[in-house]
């Protein structure tokens, strides 16, 4: 399934689950690197503008490169937008270990959902596949205890028998008869 083949409605549903996933992501990580933590309102706002850049990317397959820049993009601008939350003068403060530490945390994050945008049609048509297998798995009894007995015949087993080869045969595949003219 390429992105060619994927209609306006499951870009959207696609772009709505990365946008939760990743900003969600975004946020936990940006917490632990020692951020503030951000409103309803912010989240929102950043789960809507990475929604957004994402069925914008959907349209057609790209390349890491652009996949890369894009998160890179949507990661800086959710790190000001996080910080927006509280006043700007106590967020940068702790020192080149915490600055370190939250370009660490935006950069895992970016690489992250750079390789889910470009692996993404893969594994959902993978999860799909895995999905539908299983789902026939667990109506198989249900439809076979409802099914009525089928009647059983015995049949005899097959058995094929080989030509006999003889043994100048065997050697006479065997040998190789490549070389230079004589």
């Amino acid at each position: 399934m390429s992105a060619d083949q994927i209609g306006p409605a499951g870009r959207v549903v696609r772009a709505a689950v990365f946008a939760v996933a990743c900003v969600y992501a975004a946020l936990g990580m940006h917490v632990l690197a020692g951020g503030p933590r951000a409103g309803l309102g912010i989240v929102a706002a950043a789960t809507a503008m990475t929604g957004a850049g994402a069925y914008v990317l959907a349209r057609r397959r790209r390349s890491m490169g652009t996949l890369l820049a894009a998160s890179f993009a949507a990661q800086y601008g959710m790190h000001h937008l996080f910080g927006s939350a509280v006043p700007l003068t106590g967020h940068h403060e702790g020192g080149l270990s915490a600055g370190l530490g939250m370009l660490t945390a935006h950069v895992l994050v970016a690489t992250l959902s750079a390789w889910w945008l470009e692996r993404g049609e893969t594994a959902l048509a993978t999860l799909l596949s895995l999905l539908a297998c299983s789902l026939r798995d667990l109506w198989r009894p249900l439809t076979d205890a409802l099914a009525p007995p089928a009647t059983t015949r015995r049949v005899a087993p097959v058995v094929a028998v080989a030509p006999a080869i003889r043994a100048s045969q065997v050697l006479a595949w065997a040998l190789c008869r490549r070389g230079p003219p004589q």
